[in-house]
C-alpha cells in the first residue's frame, strides 16, 4: 500500500497496484509516466527494498465483473533488456555479467549497472553467490551487497577473495565413520528409552487411479541412492556407535 501511494502521488500516474511475483515486487500503473522515470523517483522516496523490480504501464488495470481489480489478469513481466552502461571487459566481468543477467532474467547487464537497481534483492543475491561459487570463485553475500556492480565485484573478487575453492570430491572413508553430535544424541536416546516413534513422521496419501508400483519403487530408490543419510544405520563396535552406510542395492523399498 505504501508503494502504491508513492506511485499515485506522481502527477502522471492515474492508478497503481503492486504485487509480489516470483520473489519480486512488480508495479502496474496507468497514466503517462515513463516506468524508468517512476523508478528513479521511487529510489529517492522509498527504502531500497520497497522499490519495485519492474514497473509496467498499462492502458487500464483489469477488473472483474464486480468492478474490482482482477489481479490474476495482470500480465507477467517478460525478461527485459537494459541499456548497458558499458560492455564487460575480460573473462571475470563477462562471467559476472552473465550471472547477473541470468539471475535477474534480463537479456544483458552492463559492467556498471547496479544489481539492486535492476531488481535484485537478498534472495537473488544468494543465487548470484551460488553461481559464482560454482564457477570456482569464493564469494559471499556481503560481497554482492557491498560491490553492487559487475565491475566493482570483479575487482573485489580479483584480490584475496578470488582464491578458488577446491572442487568437492569423494574422499577415502575410514572403515567406521563416527557419528555426528546430532546422530550421537539420537543413538543415546535410543539406548536410554528403547525403540520408539518419537522421530517418526507418519502420514497418509490418498491416491486415485492405477498405481504403477515399479515406478514408485524406482522413484524412491533414486532418492535414497542420491542421499546417503537415508540409508545410514547406527551400528556398534565394542560399545561405540558408528555410521554404517548401506549400498544403494541394500536399501530397497
Amino acid at each position: 500500500g505504501e508503494i502504491e501511494t508513492a506511485l499515485t502521488h506522481h502527477p502522471h500516474v492515474t492508478t497503481a497496484t503492486v504485487l509480489l511475483r516470483d520473489d519480486r515486487l512488480i508495479a502496474y500503473t496507468t497514466g503517462t509516466a515513463e516506468p524508468a522515470a517512476l523508478r528513479a523517483a521511487l529510489i529517492g522516496e522509498l527504502p531500497e527494498y520497497m522499490v519495485p523490480a519492474v514497473i509496467m504501464n498499462l492502458d487500464e488495470l483489469p477488473t472483474n465483473v464486480n468492478g474490482k481489480l482482477d489481479r490474476a489478469a495482470l500480465p507477467a513481466p517478460e525478461a527485459a533488456s537494459v541499456t548497458l552502461s558499458r560492455a564487460p571487459r575480460g573473462p571475470r566481468e563477462t562471467l559476472l555479467a552473465g550471472i547477473f543477467a541470468e539471475v535477474l532474467e534480463l537479456d544483458g547487464v552492463g559492467a556498471e549497472d547496479d544489481f539492486f537497481r535492476l531488481g535484485g534483492h537478498s534472495l537473488l543475491a544468494t543465487r548470484v553467490v551460488a553461481r559464482v561459487r560454482a564457477a570456482g570463485i569464493a564469494c559471499s553475500v556481503r560481497d554482492v551487497f557491498e560491490a553492487r556492480t559487475v565491475a566493482v565485484l570483479a575487482a573485489r573478487l580479483g584480490g584475496d577473495a578470488a582464491v578458488e575453492r577446491p572442487a568437492l570430491t569423494a574422499g577415502a572413508r575410514p572403515e567406521r565413520l563416527p557419528l555426528s553430535y546430532a546422530q550421537r544424541r539420537l543413538w543415546f536416546l535410543d539406548q536410554m528409552e528403547g525403540r520408539g516413534s518419537t522421530y517418526n513422521v507418519p502420514f497418509a496419501v490418498r491416491l486415485r487411479g492405477a498405481l504403477d508400483i515399479p515406478a514408485l519403487e524406482a522413484a524412491v530408490h533414486d532418492v535414497i541412492t542420491r542421499h546417503e543419510v537415508l540409508r545410514t544405520l547406527f551400528a556398534e563396535h565394542e560399545g561405540e556407535p558408528y555410521q554404517r552406510v548401506l549400498r544403494p542395492e541394500e536399501a530397497r523399498v
